[in-house]
This record gives C-alpha cells, sequence and structure tokens, in this order.
C-alpha cells in the first residue's frame, strides 16, 4: 500500500480480502469487487465444489475478452468520427474556397 492509500476489505466468493486502495478510488473498487463477485458466483453456478482457482481463471478471461471487445468498439468508433471530422473538414474549405 501506498502512503495515500486505506485498507479496503471487499469480499469475494465468501472469502474477505484487503486492499490499499486511495480513498477516491474507494467507491469504483468496491463496484468493481461486487461485479467481479456476481460474475464469479454466475460462472460457478450451482457447482459449489468448482475450485476457486479455476473459477477466477474463467472470470478472468471472460472480462478479458469482453474488455477486448470494448476497445476494438471504442477504437472502431474513433476512427469513424476520425473519417467525419476529416470529411466535415474538407467540405468546410471546399465551401469557404467558393464564398465570395
Amino acid at each position: 500500500m501506498s502512503a495515500s492509500s486505506t485498507p479496503v476489505t471487499i469480499r469475494i466468493l465468501d472469502r474477505d480480502y484487503t486492499v490499499g486502495v486511495d480513498p477516491a478510488e474507494r467507491d469504483s473498487l468496491e463496484a468493481a469487487a461486487r461485479t467481479l463477485d456476481a460474475r464469479m458466483r454466475e460462472i460457478r453456478g450451482g457447482n459449489r465444489t468448482a475450485s476457486v482457482d479455476r473459477v477466477a481463471v474463467l472470470t478472468a478471461l471472460n472480462l478479458a475478452h469482453e474488455l477486448l471487445l470494448l476497445r476494438k468498439q471504442v477504437s472502431q468508433q474513433e476512427s469513424d468520427l476520425q473519417r467525419t471530422l476529416a470529411e466535415l473538414n474538407r467540405r468546410l474549405d471546399h465551401a469557404l474556397d467558393q464564398a465570395p
């Protein structure tokens, strides 16, 4: 933990973990922990004997896959936006060139 972090205990799959977090980030950390707990419970399903390691790896894999898909979507949207802005700038330059 850094000097500015404070310990926070989060609960995931009925296990407590204490992590250091900047006070301004506490709410987002707790929200992330709730999301992770829910996803791990979803993956574990009714199989209470599934190892926590296996559930954690499968959850991490699913979350990483979703993150990559979202990054790809954002990248595509940024490219589309850049093309649209370039076209608008081209039209604006053309209109200004035609102005008396």
